[in-house]
């Protein structure tokens, strides 16, 4: 059985897609100001550098973008203070700022409007030339852009293409005209949150139950299903316990806090871990306690057929891309080796990011080139540990505070509390202190008396209710709040 859970809380949204109650797909979104994927401004190129056949341009926020010049974008006759209209690829990175182009799309769920063309085209999974023909055929498409057919159209009926198709033109024709009517940088189309792309990306035949916790998406998805009729057969579902969160309910929460560790044990003994670099993702394979076989080959060949499905798997939850560099256990037998990678193939199946696998190499590694799609699921509950001196990571003190407030729900659900005991590490006891008050608020503790004790290489938290007064007497020093 196939699920999606959608839940809103304290400005981060999360969803998660299962498949027999196990976790397949993860996505995060927080409320930010940085530009995304997705969203289109108006800008003024600030700077042409023709050594690296780039743009730089203003969008009106901290940092300026940087678009490639290429004659397929026909963007080569750009000049300095140019009014342009670009779409965001790529977030900021550092102090680099975020990527972008001219070749403004905007998806649908049946078809993607695109500018740089006035052609119909097909995803490459459509092969039926008969659904071909009859689309170039019946599609109402504008003359001034082009349209790519995606899979999902195929189920779909052909009055509901054909409405998409004028909602994409219709959104098109307002970007147009706000770019013409407006003076400076601007935003022009928010683009698609974390809901639009489940609607657009994940929602198929398999899956047979969406549940959320939040109205005003419970309305938009009620509305989506009206139109949608391939998946009525999909149910939906309003999470309304207000004393424990969807997540903890389902038990996604620790399915998701087991992305920190790099180390994945496998069912068989082994093991892989997973480690990023400046400049690609390195996965190592291990045989670690699989030693059961009577034949050596045979224990590596099954062992490297379990990873390689589980790398599928973690590739697509921590959402890796870039290079990534697989050292699986060495294998003579070209058979094998064969097994291994439709294994991998077939566990990277309907990822939505392009995913190009290349064969085994003289060393015994596979290469894999995976398309950005957004932050992988580390940047979003992760930082640097400045204790490791850049080469350790912790939990991200505002993921902390989500995780912190659900359990404060479970806590308020069993007893009536006034005083909060919270052991956290001390690499956050500078953040917390900085701003006590926000801290209590976004953990549930504004009307309680909170007392922290900062604890040397503690990576979690841990929180209890402080019920008798000895203990109350005895904690006095960690009060901090209340």
């Amino acid at each position: 059985m196939k699920e999606v859970l959608i839940e809103r809380n304290y400005g981060i949204l999360r969803a998660a897609i299962t498949e027999d109650k196990k976790l397949i797909e993860c996505f995060i979104e927080e409320e930010s100001t940085d530009p995304q994927p997705g969203e289109i401004y108006k800008g003024i190129v600030k700077n042409i550098v023709p050594a690296i056949k780039c743009a730089f341009i203003d969008i009106g926020l901290t940092k300026s973008c940087y678009m490639y010049l290429d004659r397929k974008f026909n963007n080569m006759k750009l000049k300095k203070n140019d009014e342009i209209i670009v779409e965001v690829l790529k977030e900021n990175v550092g102090d680099k700022g975020a990527k972008v182009t001219n070749a403004i799309t905007i998806p649908g769920r049946y078809v993607v409007l695109e500018t740089l063309n006035k052609e119909i085209a097909f995803s490459k999974k459509i092969i039926n030339e008969g659904f071909k023909t009859f689309i170039r055929g019946n599609i109402k498409r504008p003359e001034d852009v082009g349209l790519m057919i995606r899979t999902n159209a195929e189920a779909a009926d052909f009055e509901t293409i054909n409405k998409e198709v004028d909602k994409l033109y219709s959104i098109y024709k307002d970007i147009i005209r706000t770019f013409n009517y407006s003076l400076g940088t601007k935003l022009l189309y928010k683009g698609e949150g974390v809901l639009d792309k489940i609607v657009r990306d994940s929602l198929d035949e398999k899956v047979e139950s969406i549940v959320v916790n939040d109205e005003t998406d419970y309305n938009y998805l009620n509305e989506f299903f009206k139109i949608n009729k391939e998946l009525n057969n999909c149910s939906l579902k309003l999470y309304k316990d207000n004393n424990m969160s969807l997540f903890s309910t389902y038990k996604i929460e620790n399915q998701i806090l087991s992305l920190h560790n790099n180390k994945v044990k496998l069912l068989s003994g082994g093991y892989i871990v997973i480690d990023k670099t400046e400049a690609m993702y390195v996965v190592d394979v291990n045989s670690g306690k699989n030693i059961k076989g009577t034949s050596i080959d045979k224990t590596i060949l099954e062992t490297n057929i379990e990873a390689a499905k589980e790398i599928g798997r973690q590739i697509r939850l921590r959402n890796l891309s870039g290079i990534i560099i697989i050292d699986f256990i060495n294998m003579d037998s070209s058979l094998h080796k064969e097994k291994v990678l439709k294994e991998l193939s077939s566990a990277l199946e309907g990822d939505k990011s392009k995913t190009i696998i290349y064969p085994f190499t003289d060393l015994n590694l596979v290469q894999i080139s995976r398309r950005r799609r957004g932050k992988p699921i580390s940047e979003y509950i992760e930082d640097t540990c400045r204790n490791c001196h850049g080469g350790g990571s912790k939990f991200k003190l505002a993921y902390l505070c989500l995780l912190i407030k659900n359990e404060m729900l479970k806590l308020s659900k069993e007893l009536s509390i006034e005083n909060i005991y919270l052991e956290i590490g001390s690499t956050y006891k500078e953040e917390i202190i900085k701003d006590i008050v926000n801290f209590a608020d976004s953990i549930g503790c504004s009307n309680k008396k909170l007392y922290v004790n900062f604890v040397e290489n503690m990576d979690f938290f841990k929180l209890e209710a402080l019920i008798f007064k000895n203990d109350i007497e005895n904690l006095q020093k960690f009060r901090i709040y209340g």
